[in-house]
């Protein structure tokens, strides 16, 4: 075939896919990855083969995920480079660690790790308590996600989860969505989370594509989730951290959650819930 001949490759179809994902043009993306437009566009016709270099290089440039970037190398027929190793594995051992500490030192208050679908992979003893609080916590667990993935959304949405005790439901659900709506955006390979978008959506009774302008004019720095128990009001809002430079899929995608009181007497709750089941 000669280099005048267009080809519809696998390399080609994912390579634009991720450029309009990314919202931009040959010319911007040439110059993120440093290569002029002209064989930027041969690359996208399948005019042009791209080297092992040049799809990882591109792949930088466009800021995808190790799980994208081995994708990528595999459709241009180059092997993958980024492992994705168990948790337990002997090389993950400090990562493992630095989970355990983070999540050990963020007691009294609840922490999380969970992975790319939001499924938990570790919690810490504030965190069991919390959800404690639904019963208990095996049988929850197996009504609202009888597939044993632990899917926080599912602990959040299902009716015999977490939603009858969050008072400002409308308000959270609608946070929650959206961000699950941009993590499935932004990782449009991964069927779980586009089902798991769904079925969210269908838990919640919130039509999504009208909620945008719904929203109300936010009037605090950030969404605490209002928690309501025997007689009690708990008001929590969280964070998300991950590993800065991962080089393993597994490490990359895993994320830390941690939740903070958001007013005096929930900070007092949690100290004294930990007092009292030590």
């Amino acid at each position: 075939m000669s280099l005048a001949t267009s080809e519809c490759t696998p390399f080609t179809s994912m390579i634009k896919k991720w450029r309009k994902l990314k919202k931009q043009s040959q010319l911007d993306l040439s110059l993120d990855a440093g290569v002029s437009q002209r064989h930027l566009s041969f690359l996208e016709s399948g005019r042009s083969k791209p080297s092992r270099e040049m799809v990882l290089n591109l792949a930088i440039a466009l800021e995808l995920p190790l799980r994208d970037r081995n994708q990528l190398l595999n459709a241009a027929g180059y092997a993958s480079i980024f492992k994705e190793r168990k948790l337990d594995d002997a090389e993950m051992k400090a990562i493992h660690h630095a989970l355990e500490i983070s999540l050990a030192h963020h007691e009294p208050y609840p922490a999380i790790v969970a992975d790319r679908n939001w499924n938990v992979v570790m919690t810490n003893e504030a965190a069991q308590r919390f959800m404690g609080l639904l019963g208990n916590l095996k049988e929850v667990w197996n009504n609202v996600d009888p597939s044993g993935n632990k899917n926080i959304y599912r602990m959040t949405f299902h009716p015999e989860g977490m939603r009858p005790l969050i008072q400002n439901w409308d308000e959270l659900a609608k946070t929650l969505l959206l961000r699950l709506q941009r993590d499935a955006h932004t990782d449009p390979d991964n069927p779980f989370l586009t089902q798991l978008l769904k079925e969210a959506t269908v838990l919640s009774g919130i039509d999504l594509s009208a909620s945008l302008t719904e929203l109300a004019t936010p009037t605090t720095p950030i969404l605490p989730m209002e928690v309501s128990k025997g007689g009690i009001t708990l008001k929590i809002f969280s964070m998300i951290s991950s590993f800065g430079t991962a080089q393993d899929i597994t490490a990359e995608e895993l994320k830390i959650e941690t939740f903070f009181p958001a007013d005096d007497f929930t900070t007092q709750f949690f100290k004294q819930n930990a007092t009292l089941t030590n």
